[in-house]
């Protein structure tokens, strides 16, 4: 046997040693480098994924349920071959093409997006109205905000931005990745903290439901 030929094996190791953070199925709980290039690729795309610390934590489950949603896969939040792939491919939910800035919530695929001339500036993962209660459909504005918790019969509402009657974009701990509430459109707390601090959806600013 060759010299070249004694050293590919030990040259295939290497490289499965070097690639195997990146490459290996990553889900809840796990931590290191190869979560943390997952996280800056879902950031680079424009997916809120929270602080980039290389923990899979529950704002990266959501994260990667949003990525799920818009590739049109299994919504497991576990980043395996198929969502690597979707992430691999730089795939994004696709707004209606409309002018100016604006909040678009897709019913269908269960995500909030930020968009600015039909481009996507950020995606959220949501829950909104169940088959009961949906979420009515069309244009409408932020009439009013509450800068805080409002505690209503159906449940707690945190930093709710309203835009038709008592239906509302808010932060909630609960964010399953099918419709769930009321008729609102629930988001992480910490993702509802970057629209406000952001001024993604101030009172006034014009959110379509789709």
């Amino acid at each position: 046997m060759s010299v070249l030929g004694k050293a590919m094996p030990l040259v295939a190791a290497l490289v499965v040693l070097w690639a195997g953070p990146a490459l290996a199925e990553l889900k809840a709980g796990d931590s290191g480098a190869g979560v943390r290039q997952m996280q800056d690729r879902l950031h680079e795309l424009g997916y809120f994924v929270g602080a980039r610390g290389g923990t899979y934590g529950p704002l990266t489950v959501q994260a990667v349920h949003a990525l799920q949603k818009a590739a049109g896969i299994e919504r497991t939040g576990v980043y395996d071959r198929r969502t690597r792939q979707a992430a691999r491919r730089g795939t994004l939910p696709r707004p209606l093409r409309l002018p100016g800035r604006q909040v678009q919530v897709d019913l269908r695929r269960q995500l909030l997006m930020v968009t600015q001339n039909g481009q996507v500036r950020l995606v959220v993962n949501a829950s909104t109205g169940s088959y009961g209660t949906p979420t009515p459909r069309g244009t409408f504005r932020v009439t009013r905000q509450i800068d805080g918790i409002r505690r209503a019969e159906l449940g707690s509402l945190y930093r709710p931005k309203y835009f038709v009657g008592g239906i509302a974009v808010h932060g909630s701990p609960s964010i399953p990745p099918y419709p769930a509430s009321h008729g609102c459109v629930r988001v992480a707390n910490a993702a509802m903290d970057h629209l406000w601090r952001d001024r993604r959806l101030p009172v006034g600013g014009r959110i379509v439901v789709f």
